[in-house]
């Protein structure tokens, strides 16, 4: 199976995903919470079941990872997997912000191959195949030639550059917060901002598919150390992230990699 074929199948998928969840919220979403006080909607749910349905019943031989999804260890023997993340970004969803997505990879030998990020509020959809380019509704995007951090635009949270613990301060930037992680790093992807950071864990549905499609736009993705990302491990989850336009990454991984 190519890659090409994995893409129109994850593409036709996150676009229904994406319009059940619009629909679900005009309705009038349920909303839990699940330890930590994350938010957990029935579309989120809902979006999880029809993509587990499409996607499983499309290829039955490929392994299944979904942040909605009771995780087993059998997709430790399968050669593709899916990573999912039916709703990234629910905050902003369940507050009518548009800054949310639907995110799924295809991940063959611990690297996604193909991967879309779809903000439905947006219209925007994120697309990439390994070795193909990124694209955004169809169009080529490469990240920005930014090379210093001073006037830099970040995508993240003000709080966080501000706080006193770092090793050395950050200098003036732009800074705009956004939810969804994926949708933060497909923002490096198009050029539309320079850089974005978490210090703390992510999940590998958090990234998979934005990875993909930065580093197609040959944007650079790491952890703070510089480490790439192994995904479909035992635990999924990476220790923290960094995307950022080529050039300017090696500045920051200078100011963030000393922090343990």
């Amino acid at each position: 199976m190519t890659f090409s074929a994995d893409l129109d199948l994850i593409i036709d998928a996150a676009r229904e995903a994406g319009a059940l969840a619009l629909r679900l919220r005009s309705a009038g979403l349920e909303v839990a919470y699940k330890p930590g006080n994350s938010p957990l909607t029935n579309a989120d749910l809902a979006a999880d079941a029809l993509l587990t349905e499409r996607l499983r019943s499309a290829r039955p031989d490929y392994g299944w990872l979904s942040e909605e999804t009771a995780d087993n260890t059998e997709r430790l023997t399968r050669d593709r997997i899916f990573v999912v993340d039916p709703i990234d970004g629910t905050r902003a969803f369940v507050k009518g912000r548009p800054w949310w997505s639907v995110c799924i990879a295809v991940v063959e030998a611990d690297r996604p191959v193909a991967a879309v990020v779809f903000a439905p509020d947006l219209d925007e959809i994120y697309t990439a195949q390994s070795r193909g380019g990124a694209y955004l509704n169809g169009k080529p995007i490469e990240a920005s030639q930014t090379a210093q951090v001073e006037g830099c635009s970040m995508v993240g949270d003000q709080v966080m550059f501000q706080h006193p613990s770092w090793p050395t301060p950050w200098p003036n930037m732009r800074i705009e917060p956004r939810n969804s992680t994926a949708y933060r790093m497909c923002l490096v992807a198009s050029g539309a901002f320079d850089a974005t950071i978490a210090m703390g864990p992510k999940s590998d549905w958090d990234i998979a598919a934005a990875e993909l499609i930065a580093t197609e736009s040959k944007a650079h993705c790491s952890d703070h150390k510089g480490r790439p990302f192994v995904y479909n491990r035992p635990n999924p989850q990476q220790r923290s992230m960094v995307c950022a336009a080529p050039r300017l990454a090696p500045l920051i991984l200078e100011r963030v990699s000393p922090i343990g």
